[in-house]
């Protein structure tokens, strides 16, 4: 404990002086940045807040010290769609019914998606993050690792105080800079933010009803298919002998060629019986294999978050809360 101590004591001092060192340039890097801002098309108001930015080392920590440990899709399942988040999701589903039932009509999703990314992105609105974004993204694009990337990040996030959605000292959000109750990137705000309750802001952070319209919007604007669901996980039968090369997200199938080749349901009965294409995908399980037969919509949740993990996961908690 103690070795583990001194050691990131030592990464914070190594860090700390890195920064400090590149401070002497940072004026420079800021001073360019402003005209870059400015030719974006940001007043020079908004500019001026980049003068109250603070770099923070703790999020160079973060970024380039991401675990090494990956959690097998079991234990990933296990904290991320715990029986606590179902119950949640399912009270949450009950309370916000109306809504949901409006926005589902608007945007053509199912709610308990709605609701299941609502849940596993912040425990509902709950967990959003406590960094100051415009200094996140700052000493992001100033590191320079990914500097392009989180350069554009930071002139999107100007631009949203700059619409007055919201102010410097109240845009929070996490180390990378995903913010409110959606985690949406500045980009992903300016391309799929609703101001629903008509109040003349795109609040995801503190609007509820701001927050779940933007979600629907996001996988609205995907062409999400609100009369098909995400997939299921599927067994395989002992004679099933499609090469593994095969099990991507590019070998579609019909679900009656799936069930021909010996994919089955969980239970070990027929596929449904309905001309709907899917993917069968393998996903190794501390020592076992596990299939998942996903469709369209499991594509769509992917746009959202590329892990395989986590569109499981949002499929999984919104069969769960699926309380029609």
């Amino acid at each position: 404990m103690l070795l583990k101590s001194f050691f990131t004591i030592l990464f914070l001092l190594v860090t700390s002086n890195n920064l400090s060192a590149e401070n002497i340039d940072y004026s420079v890097w800021l001073d360019d940045f402003k005209i870059k801002a400015e030719k974006s098309g940001i007043s020079k108001e908004t500019i001026e807040t980049l003068n109250r930015v603070k770099i923070i080392p703790r999020i160079i920590e973060l970024d380039r010290n991401q675990p090494e440990f990956k959690l097998t899709l079991s234990q990933y399942l296990k904290n991320v769609v715990s029986n606590k988040r179902k119950k949640k999701g399912i009270a949450k589903i009950r309370e916000n019914w109306s809504l949901l039932e409006a926005l589902s009509k608007k945007y053509k999703v199912q709610p308990r998606y709605i609701v299941a990314l609502w849940g596993i992105e912040t425990d509902f609105g709950r967990v959003t993050g406590g960094f100051p974004v415009i200094d996140a993204l700052t000493t992001l694009a100033y590191d320079g690792r990914r500097g392009k990337y989180f350069s554009k990040e930071l002139i999107n996030a100007l631009k949203i105080i700059d619409q007055g959605h919201i102010n410097y000292d109240k845009m929070v959000g996490s180390w990378a800079g995903a913010m409110g109750q959606t985690q949406f990137m500045p980009s992903s705000f300016l391309s799929y933010a609703q101001d629903y309750n008509n109040d003349g802001k795109k609040d995801i952070w503190n609007s509820k009803e701001d927050a779940l319209a933007s979600a629907a919007n996001y996988l609205s604007n995907l062409n999400w298919r609100n009369n098909e669901t995400w997939g299921r996980e599927v067994i395989v039968n002992a004679d099933f002998n499609l090469d593994e090369s095969e099990l991507n997200l590019k070998n579609k199938k019909n679900i009656n060629e799936w069930q021909n080749l010996g994919v089955r349901r969980i239970d070990g009965s027929d596929l449904p019986k309905n001309n709907i294409n899917g993917y069968l995908l393998k996903i190794k399980d501390s020592n076992k294999d596990r299939y998942f037969l996903v469709y369209s919509n499991f594509k769509k949740i992917l746009k959202w978050n590329t892990s395989n993990y986590f569109a499981i996961a949002v499929g999984t908690l919104s069969d769960s809360i699926n309380i029609n």
